[in-house]
């Protein structure tokens, strides 16, 4: 039952994703949606790609861990990132009107400027999607009893087909969707949680474990801990494409307001479940087990059902965007200027070289999720 309710999931968002290819002509339909996000696709599209398994599982496992001090990076970390982006970005980097990230570099500095940030940037987002598929792929592993490593084959299969048809519309639009699966799927284990015994399971986390300081931490090691999720991330292609692909720069700004709240909002729901992981679950060996484990104890199996759609929503929304970015600074900025040589190129070839880069990129996150040993 579980299989055949996630096999029409994902269905209608391939078939989603088939729909708004048909609509794609030019470069920037693919790469940034034809500049045409409103508020509300603009604002999920951007808490929806940051929020990833590394929030869910990942930051869940750390915080199960090591205490609140695990929850550092995600959520609250990543969270500042995105009102930084809000105060001080959004804006300025709308009215450039770009289409990658990379072109900043080249109106700034010079076309080798350009080519050398996005090779810099690339490796980044390429260790972002394997970690999301190896995510994808244990999910539908833990749900079918197959092994590892069909499923992560298949996770591969499908997220690739889908980012190389609709691009970036296409990634907003499920973002959108998958969103809104996801604050329902968390905001149902949070008030299962609390229904059958809230006070009790925050009242059993022990002291030691609320403290957001490591205590084998200095001064400096704190200060890094912080600055490179919250500045760091700042240039992250990802965040600044949902900028760029605004329709204006209002909707670019008060997106990112909008997506910080909710992010660290709901972000706080694993990482509590993370502080009560060790009185609930035992001791795991693979600690990233500790959200869909307590999920699986608390919720019934329909809710667990859409709980762990939630899940692979996360991952979804984060992998194609990150499979996207990519492609983007590859065709876009490293390939294209090359090929410019040579006369001008046609809508139509760029969109192909992009979704050409895209499949390329896949494949490598693929391999390297293949062969990692966790997310």
């Amino acid at each position: 039952m579980t299989l055949v309710v996630l096999g029409i999931y994902l269905a209608a968002q391939f078939g989603l994703g088939y729909y708004i290819s048909i609509r794609i002509k030019t470069e920037d339909d693919y790469l940034i949606g034809g500049r045409s996000l409103g508020m509300g696709l603009a604002t999920f599209s951007i808490f929806a790609t940051w929020f990833g398994a590394e929030t869910c599982i990942g930051a869940a496992g750390r915080v199960y861990e090591e205490g609140l001090s695990g929850g550092t990076h995600d959520p609250f970390g990543y969270g500042l990132c995105i009102l930084f982006m809000g105060l001080f970005i959004a804006v300025p980097i709308w009215k450039l009107k770009l289409t990658t990230i990379g072109d900043l570099y080249r109106i700034r500095y010079s076309p080798m400027v350009e080519q050398t940030a996005s090779i810099i940037m690339i490796p980044t987002s390429l260790l972002w999607a394997a970690a999301q598929i190896r995510a994808f792929g244990q999910i539908l592993a833990a749900l079918s009893g197959f092994e590892v490593t069909i499923m992560i084959t298949l996770a591969a299969l499908f997220i690739i087909a889908y980012t190389f048809m609709g691009g970036l519309l296409a990634d907003a639009w499920t973002d959108l969707i998958q969103g809104i699966a996801l604050l329902l799927g968390l905001i149902i284990l949070a008030i299962a949680l609390l229904l059958q015994n809230g006070a009790g399971l925050f009242h059993a986390i022990p002291v030691e474990r609320l403290t957001f300081r490591d205590p084998s931490f200095g001064l400096l090691d704190n200060l890094e801990a912080w600055s490179v999720p919250v500045l760091g991330s700042l240039v992250a292609a990802e965040l600044i494409t949902r900028a760029i692909a605004s329709r204006t720069a209002k909707i670019a700004q008060r997106a990112s307001f909008v997506a910080f709240f909710i992010y660290v909002l709901v972000g706080i729901i694993p990482v509590f479940v993370g502080l009560i992981g060790p009185q609930e679950v035992g001791d795991l060996e693979h600690t990233e087990q500790v959200l869909p484990l307590v999920a699986e104890k608390y919720l019934p199996p329909l809710l667990y059902l859409l709980f762990t759609g939630a899940l692979l929503s996360a991952i979804i929304s984060t992998v194609d965007s990150a499979l996207l970015t990519c492609g983007s600074l590859t065709s876009h900025n490293i390939l294209l200027p090359y090929l410019k040589r040579n006369g001008e190129v046609s809508e139509d070839r760029k969109v192909r070289l992009a979704r050409i880069s895209v499949v390329v990129y896949g494949s490598i996150a693929y391999i390297m999720a293949l062969y990692a040993d966790g997310v």
